[in-house]
């Protein structure tokens, strides 16, 4: 594998050139933030192997995961249909997280070859490529966004081959095992050490009832789900599940896939809108973060995406829908237990980090779900202040002291602030 370098005659340097541009009158101080930030991901992240693949670091861990792969590496999707290097690193990103799902779809993060590295140790069904096997649902979710996002984008038509039908067909038999969990599902995962990484009753997660959602073991964090369904994971399913059957039937002319795809689609968002929502006292009807379908809830929200918040960035509502104006009213205010403030900022946290820590994804976050260029504006003052004098985003920081964080090298927050600030600028944007 080699590293990839970007040409220096790209079509993607002159679109930051000319992003910079327009931040000289809108913001300069941010100029070296947004380069930097922007460019990390295929600057220090991306090699490209012999078999046109790419493999996809999340930073400071050496291993790919699904989710931080494609969220990397999504904001310089507007730039493949012109720059010839971008795109031949995203199509051969789809092609090995293909490999990779086709390997294993309850796998989260693989190694760059079947190495044994990672966690060999933990007590279910390792192979040498696999880093870690956490079923996590929006893994299986993630390369499908990719995937649509490249033929929106491209109409490259021709990475449809028969590895991507089968990747395409068993995420959503998988899917479908998974929505009995309980019953039929083989998976089971445990780990010594800290409770929230590893699940209970011999590795099968709290009991759950049947809903029509797919159950998911951890969280985007990495973290076990408190109940096995995950609500924002599965409202990202509702979305890609469409990609998925449109694909089935205009390309590849699997209409059993398709109505599969269809029936499961439907489904997942009847058990989202009949067992995923509450009634607050505060907030009115609102959406819960976990649910176990027994009448058990976890009302809270993480940073990591899919989250509550990010449902419109993710395409399963718009911003103004009143459900979820009542459950970001409430992601956003002391009712949600990991949203946290300091002198320096305010704002979502996870269990994943320390207590009382706020993510620089959770912010970015906020302000790509947001209508109000003002709350925009306040979110970017606060991103700008909170790098510790590295121009880089983190994992997390402390709100009273931005100096202290964790993770140094994260890639995907470093990308998505490039995102969060071209929308800003009004040259992108994705989702609703």
């Amino acid at each position: 594998m080699e590293n990839f370098v970007i040409p220096p005659d790209s079509a993607l340097l002159r679109f930051v050139e000319t992003a910079e541009k327009q931040l000289e009158s809108y913001e300069p101080k941010l100029l070296p933030l947004f380069r930097q930030c922007y460019l990390n991901t295929l600057h220090t992240t991306v090699n490209v192997a012999d078999d046109k693949t790419s493999f996809v670091i999340t930073g400071d861990i050496p291993a790919m995961w699904l989710r931080d792969s494609t969220a990397q590496i999504r904001p310089y999707m507007p730039l493949a249909a012109e720059d010839e290097s971008v795109r031949q690193v995203i199509a051969g990103l789809i092609r090995r997280q293909a490999q990779y799902l086709l390997i294993d779809p309850y796998a989260n993060a693989f190694n760059q070859e079947a190495n044994g590295h990672g966690h060999q140790d933990d007590k279910t069904q390792m192979n040498p490529w696999i880093w870690e096997r956490k079923y996590e649902l929006d893994s299986l979710c993630y390369p499908v966004q990719l995937l649509n996002d490249y033929v929106e984008t491209t109409h490259d038509e021709s990475i449809f081959d028969e590895r991507i039908h089968h990747m395409l067909q068993l995420i959503v038999s998988t899917m479908q095992t998974e929505q009995y969990h309980d019953q039929v599902s083989k998976y089971t995962f445990e780990r010594h050490g800290v409770a929230s990484d590893t699940l209970p009753f011999s590795g099968r997660g709290t009991r759950t009832n049947f809903t029509g959602m797919v159950w998911s073991g951890f969280r985007p964090s990495d973290d076990a789900c408190k109940f096995g369904y995950l609500i924002p994971a599965n409202m990202f399913a509702v979305v890609i599940l469409e990609h998925v059957s449109r694909f089935a039937h205009e390309i590849y002319h699997d209409e059993a896939l398709a109505t599969a795809a269809q029936q499961l689609r439907s489904e997942i968002q009847w058990g989202i809108e009949t067992y995923g929502i509450v009634q607050h006292p505060r907030f009115g009807r609102m959406y819960a973060y976990e649910t176990d379908g027994y009448g058990n809830y976890n009302l809270m929200d993480d940073a990591n995406v899919p989250s509550l918040l990010s449902m419109p960035y993710l395409g399963y509502c718009t911003a103004d829908a009143p459900l979820y104006v009542n459950t970001r009213a409430f992601v956003l205010s002391a009712e949600n237990p990991y949203y946290f403030k300091g002198q320096s900022a305010k704002g979502i946290g996870s269990p994943h980090t320390p207590q009382g820590y706020i993510w620089h994804i959770g912010l970015i976050m906020q302000g790509l779900t947001s209508a109000d260029e003002a709350e925009q504006d306040a979110l970017i003052q606060m991103l700008l202040s909170t790098t510790g004098d590295t121009n880089f985003m983190h994992e997390s920081f402390h709100p009273d002291d931005p100096a202290q964080f964790t993770r140094s090298w994260f890639a995907w927050a470093n990308s998505l602030f490039g995102e969060f600030i071209l929308r800003r600028l009004h040259m992108v944007g994705f989702g609703s």
